[in-house]
């Protein structure tokens, strides 16, 4: 393999994040790709064992989707859900048994079909929710918590100083969970939770 291949290898998640990026800046959020310890953070909340899928939205060019594979998640109990068809096409090579939909995250329903009603033990979310107007962003997260068991997380990356999502009815919880410094630009990691009673 020559020198020209091994770097196209190493800087393939970088390219297809900057073609991407032109295409759509607004649908994209973000000028890199999330680092390696922000996706190992965002995936530390799963609980492998639960024999529920996981769900993750807006998996970009996979650097969430390996760590969520690192954290023990088998890829048929994986499906990420991804806007961009492009973004789509290279997670399909990067990871073919991994249940990859091209598809709006606001149409979960459709999206899901024959899932629309499955459990899952957590949801992974980079979508870039501050580009949405805040009653959006809130129904979003309100309809992610009823697909997932009480106690049991949405976590969403955002490159904001505040949750995209600052408040939630009684009995919901919103919490920072963690400030990476170690992402380019700076990220704030979110949990949000309906309480178990």
């Amino acid at each position: 393999m020559s020198i020209r291949q091994r770097v196209g290898l190493r800087f393939r998640d970088e390219i297809e994040f900057l073609k991407g990026w032109k295409r759509n800046r607004t649908a994209v959020g973000a000028i890199t790709p999330t680092s390696s310890a922000t996706a190992s953070r965002m995936a530390s909340v799963i609980q492998a064992a639960s024999g529920l899928p996981v769900l993750e939205l807006g998996p970009g060019t996979g650097v969430i989707t390996k760590a969520i594979l690192a954290r023990g998640v088998l890829p048929r109990d994986l499906i990420s859900i991804e806007y961009s068809p492009e973004f789509c096409r290279h997670l399909r090579e990067q990871f073919p048994t991994v249940d990859v939909r091209c598809g709006d995250a606001f149409a979960l329903d459709l999206i899901l079909g024959a899932q629309k009603n499955a459990m899952f033990d957590c949801v992974i979310s980079a979508i870039p929710l501050l580009h949405l107007p805040p009653a959006k962003r809130r129904e979003l997260v309100l309809d992610l918590l009823e697909r997932v068991p009480a106690g049991r997380p949405v976590v969403q990356i955002t490159y904001g100083l505040l949750s995209p999502v600052v408040s939630l009815p009684a009995g919901y919880e919103v919490r920072h969970i963690a400030f990476m410094m170690r992402n380019i630009p700076p990220a704030q990691l979110w949990l949000y939770r309906k309480r178990s009673t």
